[in-house]
């Protein structure tokens, strides 16, 4: 019968674990670049300019997430980042499906920043009133869409908030907008600039834009602080 040393059986069974060892360790990098991958293609959109609520916490805070400075520095966005991180790493997913264009039914009153508190309300601290940070506009501006994903658009609404709204105490409702801004029959492009007009309108207000998406019935709905100069 073939006999094996006790130090060779050792040096064996140590070559046997590394080799496992390496063998899990490619297969634990190959999985996870695989959900980076479909991470990506999965990945859609957001009103960038001006940056809505989730889009701007995300990218002022993504690399500093934990720093304590953000709650006196920018409190609202500390909210959301303690109430549900995934709302500001999903970015790019602030959408319901099957609304069929019928968006005031499936988005009520006070719900509007978390497109009616969709996936189970892991946008809802969007909805929150407070000191969210407006970026300064004209009333003529020009709003950015970045579609990720290369959706297209069957049409983008831009709404903005009527003059005496204010985002710092009330919760956005339907009536509290104007539609100023249609444009329909967008073909597919990274990024989707839309000219928008809000006259008579001064200081903070929201910017409150539906994208409804070509590829399927997918409704996106984005809100951005802007503080109108004139």
């Amino acid at each position: 019968m073939l006999s094996i040393d006790a130090n060779v059986a050792v040096v064996m069974l140590s070559f046997v674990k590394s080799t496992a060892w390496r063998a899990l360790a490619v297969l634990a990098s190959a999985m996870l670049l695989t959900s980076v991958a479909v991470g990506s293609a999965s990945a859609h959109g957001a009103v960038s300019d001006p940056p809505s609520r989730h889009y701007g916490c995300y990218h002022r805070w993504a690399s500093e997430w934990q720093s304590p400075d953000m709650a006196t520095e920018d409190p609202m966005c500390y909210q959301a980042w303690q109430a549900d991180p995934n709302a500001l790493w999903n970015w790019n997913g602030l959408f319901r499906e099957n609304v069929g264009g019928n968006h005031q039914a499936a988005i009520p009153d006070g719900q509007l920043c978390s497109a009616g508190m969709t996936f189970n309300g892991r946008y809802a601290a969007f909805d929150q009133p407070g000191a969210w940070q407006p970026v300064d506009r004209p009333n003529r501006f020009t709003l950015n869409l970045l579609d990720q994903s290369h959706h297209g658009a069957d049409y983008i609404r831009v709404y903005v908030t009527r003059q005496g709204f204010n985002p710092t105490t009330q919760r956005l409702r339907w009536s509290d907008l104007e539609l100023v801004t249609q444009v329909q029959n967008i073909p597919t492009s990274p990024t989707t600039p839309v000219q928008v007009n809000a006259p008579g309108r001064t200081g903070h207000h929201v910017v409150y834009t539906v994208w409804q998406a070509s590829h399927l019935d997918q409704s996106y709905y984005f809100c951005s602080d802007v503080n109108f100069t004139g």
